[in-house]
C-alpha cells in the first residue's frame, strides 16, 4: 500500500508515468546468462516463440514481433533467422510489421532492424541514446552490411501499434516513421523508454524503477518517450491489420 501511494505521489509530482515504487521482499536481480552458454536450439525456440511469420494473400508479408533481439544474438542465430523468417518474406511485394504486442527488446537491435529497410549507402544516423548514469550519448547508425539481403526502400512497409507497444519497438517505429520509410497504423504507443533501472532504496525491500536513458531522434530533435508514437492512421488496435491490408491493396491499385 505504501509503495502504491509513493508511486502515485511521485508520478503526480514529476509527471512521468514510467517511474514506479514497488515493495518486493523476495526480489532477486535477474542476471542474463552469457551468450555462449545458451544452446543454439534454445535460442531458436525462443525466437520462434516470440515471432510469427506468414505470407498473406496479395503477396504481403506479415511479421509479428514481441521481443526485439539484440545484434549479438542476431549474429549468433543468423542462419536460423534467414531460414525461418527472412527467406520466406523477402520475395513479397509489401510488408506488415506487427508491434502491437512488442513490449521488450535490446537497444542494439534498433539499427539492425531499421537497416533492413534502408540502403547500404549512405549510412543514416538513426537515433541517439543518452545514458544518464554514464553521461554518454551513443549514436545509432544504419549498418552497411547485414545477414541476408535487404528488403529495400521501395516496397510498402506498414507498422502496427497499440497502446501496449513499449520501449525499443516504439523507437524502431519512430525511426522508420521519421525516415519516411514506414506508415504507422493503429493506436498511440505507451510512451516508455529504451532503458529502465531498478534501484533499491537503502537497506529496505522498496525499489524505484526509473528511466536511465533517453532516445533523441536526429530528425525531429525530440523523443517518443512519455508521449508515445502517434500513428499516421489512427484505428483501434484490433482493426489495425485489416486497415493495413486495405492500405496496401489501395496503393497497389
Amino acid at each position: 500500500t505504501l509503495a502504491s501511494v509513493l508511486t502515485e505521489g511521485v508520478r503526480n509530482t514529476i509527471g512521468d508515468s514510467r517511474v514506479k515504487v514497488t515493495y518486493e521482499p523476495e526480489y532477486v536481480p535477474a542476471v542474463p546468462p552469457a551468450m555462449p552458454d545458451i544452446p543454439l536450439e534454445q535460442l531458436a525456440a525462443m525466437i520462434k516463440a516470440t515471432v510469427r511469420v506468414e505470407v498473406l494473400d496479395g503477396n504481403m508479408a506479415y511479421l509479428k514481433i514481441q521481443h526485439i533481439i539484440g545484434e549479438e544474438m542476431a549474429q549468433k542465430v543468423g542462419p536460423l533467422l534467414l531460414e525461418y523468417i527472412w527467406d520466406k518474406i523477402l520475395p513479397t511485394s509489401a510488408m506488415i510489421l506487427d508491434f502491437r504486442s512488442a513490449i521488450s527488446g535490446e537497444i542494439s537491435g534498433i539499427p539492425y532492424i531499421v537497416s533492413y529497410y534502408t540502403d547500404a549507402e549512405p549510412q543514416i544516423h538513426i537515433d541517439s541514446v543518452y545514458d544518464r548514469t554514464l553521461d554518454i550519448t551513443t549514436e545509432l547508425w544504419s549498418m552497411p552490411t547485414l545477414l541476408g539481403k535487404r528488403y529495400g526502400t521501395s516496397k510498402p512497409l506498414i507498422i502496427l501499434t497499440s497502446k501496449n507497444t513499449l520501449g525499443v519497438a516504439e523507437d524502431v517505429a519512430y525511426c522508420l516513421q521519421n525516415l519516411k520509410r514506414a506508415t504507422i497504423v493503429g493506436e498511440n504507443t505507451a510512451g516508455g523508454t529504451v532503458k529502465i533501472d531498478k534501484i533499491r532504496v537503502g537497506d529496505t525491500d522498496f525499489y524505484v524503477s526509473v528511466p536511465s536513458a533517453k532516445s533523441i531522434n536526429p530528425i525531429t530533435g525530440k523523443s517518443w518517450e512519455i508521449y508515445g508514437v502517434a500513428p499516421d492512421v489512427s484505428v483501434p488496435a484490433e482493426d489495425a491489420l485489416d486497415t493495413a491490408i486495405a492500405i496496401i491493396q489501395l496503393r497497389a491499385e
